[in-house]
């Protein structure tokens, strides 16, 4: 008992990866590191040491790394470890991001196969190629979480007529919601339920004339929106002023901040990366050329703290060879979606009708949490 509490205690706090091979060393290894009471140790410490993901996409292909998010007091640079790269995709969407996982709406894996849906863990560099939709006009593929089935669903949400284009959205707490923009050019939050497929239209006229650079957020279990704009600080100085949207029970909530003067960010092209489980706003640089910094905004401390970030590589550090940067917060290892046979689908084909969303007709596909006795 006393080695077994040691080995468990050991490679609880090791990468997923080393988990893996160490799992084929010996019986005993393996059936105590595939134990469902290790694997739920494992995702209590990976958790509570966040990493922030890095998709650097170059040309059509796609390189994975991550950093540790920092603590305070914070360090002024950190490397970052390089993962897994995948080459091919052909969509004029971004990847979506959700629970640990990479969805890329139109992949190239191979020159036997057309461009599909394909969810890939960007760790391990393990994959599933889904099945092609039924193409529709302005769609936009998905990927969320539901953490009380314990699966993960992909599919596609069809703009119906009376809506212009649906925009990115982000899965909270089992629920996906999609930034839409109505016939009278008015925004509308589009929420779906994994759980129950059903949809339910939200008001976002708030959002009206901040769409250039509106993300939607995770605020502290909340849905939230994030917009910003330069201001002028004197002296040829630019600042940055940043709008921050909540979604409370009586509606919308508006707070709007200056950050403190910053040389890199007021000098740099970047984005909004999400927010923390900590309540801090993560600013990215957008591209991975010469110095790269990302920066933490503390909004109840009015505090910016900026990190520079090394390890991407002299090739894509090249002015002339640069990546474009998407950036994912709060990432950490979860065993159950580290094994390739631990991502399994199944195709059903689901029609939903809704006043806010028309008709909407696509494939579901599930991806389980496999318990022991399933992946033996």
């Amino acid at each position: 008992p006393i080695l077994t509490d040691l080995i468990i205690e050991i490679f609880s706090r090791l990468p997923a990866k080393s988990v893996a091979r160490f799992r084929t060393l010996s019986k005993q290894w393996g059936s105590i590191l595939r134990s469902p009471d290790f694997a739920d140790l494992f995702l209590s410490r990976s958790s509570s040491r966040p990493r922030l993901l890095f998709a650097v996409e170059r040309g059509g292909e796609w390189l994975f790394f991550s950093s540790p998010q920092p603590k305070n007091p914070y360090d002024e640079s950190v490397t970052v470890d390089y993962h897994t790269k995948f080459s091919g995709d052909e969509s004029s969407y971004p990847c979506n991001y959700s629970s640990g996982l990479i969805y890329f709406p139109a992949m190239w894996l191979s020159r036997d196969f057309e461009a599909s849906p394909v969810i890939c863990n960007p760790i391990t560099g393990m994959y599933e190629r889904l099945p092609n939709p039924v193409r529709y006009y302005r769609e936009r593929g998905f990927l969320g979480f539901d953490s009380i089935e314990k699966k993960f669903k992909s599919g596609v949400i069809c703009c119906p007529a009376y809506y212009r284009s649906l925009y990115e959205g982000i899965c909270i707490d089992g629920a996906l919601y999609y930034l839409a923009m109505s016939a009278e050019w008015s925004f509308v939050i589009i929420r779906f339920d994994l759980r129950s497929e059903e949809f339910k239209h939200i008001d976002a006229g708030c959002f009206n004339g901040h769409s250039n650079r509106l993300v939607l957020i995770n605020y502290k279990g909340k849905l939230g929106g994030v917009n910003w704009k330069y201001g002028q600080a004197g002296c040829g100085r630019r600042t940055v002023e940043l709008s921050m949207w909540v979604l409370e029970k009586q509606g919308w909530l508006k707070h709007a901040y200056t950050l403190p003067e910053n040389e890199e960010l007021g000098s740099c092209e970047f984005s909004v990366a999400g927010m923390t489980a900590r309540g801090e706003i993560v600013l990215c640089m957008k591209y991975t050329c010469n110095s790269f910094y990302v920066f933490y905004f503390n909004p109840e401390r009015n505090t910016l703290q900026s990190v520079e970030i090394q390890g991407f590589g002299a090739n894509l550090e090249a002015p002339e060879n640069c990546g474009t940067v998407h950036a994912f917060v709060d990432h950490f290892e979860d065993l159950s979606v580290n094994d390739a046979v631990q991502l399994k689908s199944s195709v059903s084909l689901v029609k939903h009708t809704c006043r806010c969303c028309d008709t909407v007709l696509h494939p579901n596909y599930h991806f389980e949490k496999r318990n022991e006795k399933e992946t033996q």
